[in-house]
């Protein structure tokens, strides 16, 4: 059948035409609807969550963000024992359970009249979305193959801006109508779009914890990767991968630039129409909805998704040093400037995306991919939680020279995440089994598919799934044994 081609993998003989508009029927295409469902909810709920919070439960601003604060650093928290779990008792029953969990906490939000009541929704809120987010990416590992994860993930960011669109024009409409009913007519749709995203993700077929497909390989006790010794804490232990998502973090730190540091900028600095901060954010999601795909197309590895962030590195500071000359020239021409900053900067973030996807994969261990998703996942939190208060500090602040300090951190970053790549990838394991292994028996041979490495059992039926990627990686493996061989990483 043709959906169980996709779902083995095949999905790349599809046309090429489908490919860069949809992802393949199967799995591909059911993750994306899954993204697509909760995403439309999701952008209703942050266009008008913060009224709500203010105006119809009566927070003071200072107390909501008090309270977002401490809600996303405990979901930081949680996340990587989330993805964990859903490592040992597999990935998609996880998602689908804390999908249920994010709709109950939306859903709490409906009833909450005080601070701490506030505080512990939006925890048990932060706490769902970051293992939810963990356990889709051990989802995404189990079902597709190393070679095309990278651009899934781009389609399903496409998805996402498309999703979050549409539902900030719903969320809107709520704002425009000011109403009680209105704001609660839109955290009810949150909820519902996270039981439909449940739904969607049950439709799915079931993958079976990593632990237990190293084990089936491996054999039991045989294979220990990185962070993987008597009482370690798992990616904690890891330094290596630790260090790449750190600078991760750092380049994450532009997360705010178009909501927050730009307006603020234009306000302040620019004679520029307060509009404009309406055009750029259009400007940058249609950008992603329409040429993520594409940028991702060419990552394939560790050497090309290193590559692609350190270019995101010169573009972004190209995009800062363009910036802040839209300060103190008349209104028009600071427009034309702002927009030209804000292709490039859109340009440089699409960039790090694929390059950053690729090497979250690719430098994890494969039986301990939801645990070190939900670890690098903390980096948006971080950059949520910090990136307000840098780039305040250094826009509004110290204005073209902030913007220049600000450009040269990301460079910096960056450029240092080449080395951190080589020193991860040298200690990587030398056996993975991260290909898509699903439990339907009739899928599980074709969805085979080895990794850096290949690992191959001789009394296993995927003894001819030998990884055929040898452009970026190396040119002489074996099937058995297994040999560590470094990944070039310029």
């Amino acid at each position: 059948m043709r959906n169980r081609s996709a779902a083995s993998g095949a999905g790349r003989k599809a046309p090429a035409r489908a490919s860069r508009t949809v992802p393949p029927a199967g799995p591909q295409r059911v993750l994306a609807l899954a993204q697509l469902s909760n995403s439309v909810g999701d952008g209703a709920y942050f266009v008008t969550s913060a009224l709500y919070f203010t105006h119809v439960v009566g927070l003071a601003p200072a107390r909501v963000g008090l309270g977002l604060t401490i809600a996303w650093a405990v979901g930081s928290v949680v996340g990587v024992p989330l993805g964990r779990l859903a490592d040992r008792r597999g990935p998609r029953g996880t998602a689908v359970l804390l999908a249920l969990a994010t709709s109950v906490a939306v859903a709490s939000f409906l009833v909450v009249r005080g601070f701490v009541p506030f505080v512990l929704a939006a925890c048990a809120y932060a706490t769902a979305q970051s293992g939810l987010a963990a356990a889709r990416q051990a989802l995404l590992a189990g079902l597709v193959s190393r070679q095309e994860r990278t651009g899934l993930l781009a389609h399903l960011q496409s998805t996402l801006n498309a999703g979050l669109a549409v539902g900030a024009g719903l969320g809107g409409l709520a704002l425009h109508a000011g109403s009680r009913a209105a704001y609660l007519g839109v955290f009810a749709l949150d909820a519902a779009s996270f039981l439909l995203c449940a739904a969607v993700l049950l439709r799915l077929p079931a993958v079976d914890g990593t632990h237990a497909r190293v084990e089936a390989v491996k054999g039991p006790g045989r294979w220990r990767g990185r962070g993987h010794g008597r009482g370690a804490p798992g990616v904690l232990r890891d330094r290596p991968y630790a260090v790449v998502a750190l600078l991760n973090t750092v380049l994450l730190l532009r997360m705010p630039l178009l909501s927050l540091g730009v307006p603020l900028w234009i306000a302040e600095r620019t004679e520029a129409p307060t509009w404009v901060v309406s055009a750029l954010f259009v400007l940058n999601t249609g950008a992603v909805m329409l040429f993520q795909v594409r940028t991702a197309r060419g990552v394939t590895g560790t050497a090309s998704a290193t590559r692609a962030v350190r270019r995101s590195g010169f573009v972004m500071l190209a995009s800062c040093a363009v910036f802040a000359l839209s300060a103190g020239v008349p209104p028009w021409t600071a427009v034309g400037v702002l927009t030209v900053g804000a292709v490039l900067q859109v340009v440089a973030e699409m960039q790090q995306s694929a390059g950053s996807w690729q090497l979250s994969f690719d430098l994890a261990p494969a039986d301990r991919v939801g645990e070190y998703q939900g670890f690098f996942g903390t980096g948006v939190t971080v950059a949520r939680t910090l990136g307000p208060l840098v780039l305040t500090a250094l826009l509004v602040g110290w204005g073209t020279p902030g913007w220049l300090l600000l450009g040269g951190l990301t460079l910096a970053a960056s450029y240092v995440m080449g080395p951190a790549v080589r020193w991860a990838t040298e200690n990587r394991p030398a056996a993975r089994t991260d290909g898509p292994v699903a439990a339907a028996p009739a899928d599980s041979t074709a969805m085979a598919s080895a990794d850096s490495t290949a690992v191959v059992s001789a009394d296993s039926p995927a003894t001819g799934a030998v990884d055929s990627r040898t452009a970026e990686l190396s040119d002489g493996r074996t099937a058995s044994p297994p040999v560590k061989r470094p990944v070039p990483v310029d």
